[in-house]
């Protein structure tokens, strides 16, 4: 009897051992299925959390938004190279120690003195292109400038239009006309001595040759020289007096540019289209 007993207790004992291994798993995983899946409250408070409402993804890429500028078209870029090579190498050797050395011995005034009469000159291609550009108010004071300059400064050698009377030149050129008028800039160029232009710049120059007075044009009654060799030698004296009056701003750029051809390209083609632009 005593054996019967001692087999029913054994026999009772490993049935209690099977079966709470069982429960504690299943319990284990009902408690893992709740607590691994949230309610549908949980649900909606998570997505007004972090849902796609939650960020401003249009603010967060406008602001870092980088303002793209239409690459300058350049198929000429290797003689633009050489070409700026050179005008740089005839500024430093040549411009720079030996003619603007002697050249600037002349007083700043006197050298601003010659460039507002060859700005006040210039009369003729800026009222023109005002007009063509339908910039009448401009138009009226390039006007006012230039009768205000011939005479109370003295045929242009001083400047009261905007000393005296705030009047600020608004001048223009052809180049200026066609991008106004949505022509594009065409291939850059880089001319000996004279610098960076473009095809559209360039053609427009040929236009305003016609009516700007320093270049001689036989069939025109107000040329200021006699013949196309003085024109030159007076286009050339001018150009080289303004540069001398700006020979620290390029100093400057020389020593800022990495790489001196692509600044320099880049730098008038901007500036072009911001006069264009205005």
């Amino acid at each position: 009897m005593r054996h019967l007993l001692l087999i029913l207790l054994l026999v009772g004992s490993v049935l209690s051992a099977d079966m709470t291994p069982s429960l504690s798993s299943d319990e284990e995983h009902s408690t893992v299925q709740t607590t691994s899946t949230p309610s549908e409250s949980e649900d909606d408070a998570f997505a007004e959390e972090f849902g796609d409402d939650g960020f401003e993804d249009d603010a967060f890429d406008d602001e870092f938004v980088v303002e793209k500028r239409d690459e300058v078209f350049d198929p000429l870029s290797g003689y633009n190279r050489v070409m700026t090579s050179f005008n740089d190498g005839l500024y430093s050797y040549v411009l720079s120690p030996v003619l603007f050395k002697g050249y600037n011995i002349l007083p700043e005034q006197v050298r601003v003195s010659v460039n507002n009469v060859f700005q006040n000159l210039y009369y003729p291609v800026s009222v023109v292109n005002n007009i063509l550009q339908l910039k009448f108010k401009y138009t009226g004071t390039e006007t006012f400038r230039f009768v205000v300059n011939s005479t109370l400064g003295i045929l242009g050698i001083f400047d009261p239009a905007s000393s005296w009377f705030g009047f600020e030149a608004h001048q223009e050129d052809f180049g200026q006309t066609l991008g106004y008028y949505g022509v594009g800039s065409g291939f850059h160029i880089v001319l000996p001595f004279f610098g960076p232009t473009n095809l559209r710049d360039l053609s427009g120059d040929f236009i305003d040759f016609y009516v700007n007075p320093i270049y001689y044009v036989d069939v025109r009654k107000y040329n200021v020289v006699n013949n196309v060799y003085q024109g030159w030698g007076l286009v050339t004296y001018k150009e080289f007096n303004k540069m001398s009056l700006y020979t620290k701003e390029y100093e400057n750029v020389r020593q800022d540019a990495l790489d001196l051809y692509p600044f320099m390209r880049d730098l008038y083609e901007q500036s072009r289209e911001k006069k264009i632009k205005e």
